[in-house]
């Protein structure tokens, strides 16, 4: 089962990456939109689903690596959860500018939010996980239990 927005590690005898992008799967509604509308309803549509922030997963021998490009928030609006083993990353800032000036007063509200889900395989020390905000990329290193690591390959002796 595939997560809206969910990038999730499946295990077989391979581990392999399956990303489902949920934004893909409305182009025939983007191009009947369009045809009816014009491209500035399409364009308008498109940037619902192009707030999602990018992230780059990476896997080595020990761990997974998840970046996740965040600019312009603070480490304080972010929040990680693991349930079971779905890895959820979410973020939400709220800002609020008013300026007053002889006879009037603006007031200008801009929230922004996002959650993205991960689905982790059962081969990862759930309890070692870490994530650090630096310079606008939200990391999160996601270790393997020792028996998930890759084996140096040995020679076996014929006797």
């Amino acid at each position: 089962m595939y997560l809206k927005n969910n990038y999730s590690f499946k295990t077989n005898k391979i581990m392999t990456l399956v990303k489902w992008n949920n934004a893909n799967n409305f182009s025939a509604l983007n191009n009947l939109v369009e045809n009816f509308l014009g491209k500035d309803a399409t364009d308008i549509i498109g940037r619902n689903y192009g707030s999602m922030p990018s992230v780059n997963i990476k896997e080595d021998k020990d761990a997974y690596y998840l970046e996740v490009a965040a600019p312009g928030l603070k480490k304080e609006d972010f929040q990680i959860s693991l349930n079971n083993n779905l890895l959820s990353i979410a973020a939400k800032k709220v800002e609020e500018k008013e300026e007053t000036e002889e006879k009037y007063t603006r007031k200008e509200f801009n929230y922004s939010s996002f959650q993205r889900s991960f689905t982790l395989p059962h081969t990862i020390e759930s309890d070692k996980i870490e994530a650090k905000y630096i310079d606008g990329v939200l990391f999160v290193s996601v270790p393997k239990k020792e028996e998930a690591k890759q084996k140096e390959p040995r020679k076996i002796a014929i006797i």
